[in-house]
């Protein structure tokens, strides 16, 4: 059995940029970062829209807004010193129609107080951003950009173990008990690693690593997917950057919006369904488990009731590309279904309270032995290094 002083559950961006802070801190530390797939970056962090986020969205003083700022910083200067393609090519947030002025409104306080630059502009001012986008006015977000988080997970990973840290791939841990000074960890194949400190980034499957780990914690990750398409090679002048709708309160996501790509097209989308596995890209995707073990959480249930309307609209759109292309033409009202191409899917770790609301910031849970990221949605990854400070900072005193 092997050892480490610190191991890492889950080698997504989240959990390797947690490990290079450990890393740069205490150069001595013996460092395992275990993941159950085949590579790195293999689910959220590498099927995600690839925005480097502002922080309008997020409530003041909060860890989102907190780490979004920061930690865009941050990885705009990691991009840089390790050559990874990046662009601060900016954002259009787009009201189309007058009662989503005051909610633009009060984007644009968010963006302030959060300390994001921005600029209300007009329907003019928007048509020579996106000449294609319809509006009748818009928030300007120049400082948002773009990258590719799966191309910055294999950047991050290179240099972990250029330092002497260990990646063990295709370790699915499937127990995990205390022992004397720390933890042992299970993995499938009868693997085994002991370590004097966990840290749980385990996405998909946090919730069920922290209960392994003996926290009772009431939250339960409910895996919701996101659908794309892609605007066609000859239609992709219909966006130049990225174009988003104002969101809706009432709903906890974004909505579908127009995204450009650093290694090169358009995607939109996306809408958001329940995903019937926690790994589930596809409607065919199908656990049993995972499936029934959303179904009877009540919390889930409390969910779907407040927002049945909306979730079979979305779900309308995952099965209907017209459905699908209407919402799109809210933002831009030329395109047409011969412009999209079926894109990708990406799964969201939501996690959701007993009481049916989705938990909106960024949350942790501390043990003697263990720190679990139990809640780390968009702008996660924008955050990560931020993230991974704050992690870090947990345990500082033990490795001083």
């Amino acid at each position: 059995m092997s050892h480490a002083d610190v191991v890492i559950v889950g080698g997504g961006i989240v959990g390797l940029a947690s490990a290079l802070k450990l890393q740069t801190r205490y150069p001595d530390l013996r460092l395992t970062i275990i993941e159950a797939e085949s590579s790195v970056g293999q689910h959220q962090s590498g099927h995600n829209s690839g925005v480097l986020h502002s922080g309008i969205y997020y409530k003041p003083g909060s860890k989102k807004a907190i780490c979004c700022r920061t930690g865009k910083l941050e990885m705009e200067e990691f991009c840089v010193e390790n050559a990874i393609a990046w662009d601060r090519c900016g954002k259009v947030v787009v009201a189309t129609n007058e009662s989503e002025l005051s909610r633009l409104d009060n984007i644009a306080e968010r963006a302030k107080l959060n300390g994001v630059q921005c600029e209300r502009i007009n329907s003019d001012q928007l048509r020579e951003l996106e000449p294609a986008a319809a509006g009748i006015s818009a928030l300007h977000v120049p400082e948002t950009g773009i990258v590719n988080y799966r191309a910055v997970c294999r950047k991050l990973a290179q240099i972990l173990i250029s330092g002497g840290a260990s990646i063990k791939l295709d370790f699915k841990l499937s127990g995990l008990q205390e022992i004397p000074g720390g933890l042992e960890l299970k993995g499938n194949a009868g693997q085994k690693i002991s370590c004097g400190k966990m840290i749980n980034c385990g996405g998909l499957q946090s919730d069920r690593i922290c209960k392994m780990s003996g926290i009772n914690t009431a939250l339960k990750v409910v895996p919701f997917r996101g659908e794309y398409y892609e605007l066609a090679p000859s239609s992709e002048s219909l966006c130049r950057n990225l174009i988003y709708p104002v969101p809706d309160p009432s709903f906890p996501f974004l909505g579908v919006h127009f995204t450009r790509m650093i290694d090169g097209g358009v995607e939109c989308g996306p809408n958001a369904v329940l995903a019937l596995a926690r790994d589930g890209y596809r409607w065919r995707d199908v656990s049993l488990n995972d499936l029934t073990d959303t179904l009877a959480f009540k919390g889930f249930r409390k969910l779907a009731a407040r927002h049945w309307r909306m979730g079979l609209g979305e779900m309308h759109r995952s099965v209907s590309k017209q459905a699908f292309v209407s919402a799109l033409q809210k933002l831009i009202p030329s395109i047409r279904s011969s412009d999209l191409v079926t894109g990708r899917a990406g799964v969201r770790a939501q996690a959701v309270t007993p009481t049916g609301e989705l938990v909106d910031d960024f949350l942790f849970e501390v043990s003697e032995h263990s720190i679990h990221v139990l809640n780390a949605p968009s702008p996660a990854a924008t955050a990560a290094l931020a993230i991974a400070t704050h992690i870090v900072d947990r345990f500082s005193d033990q490795f001083a």
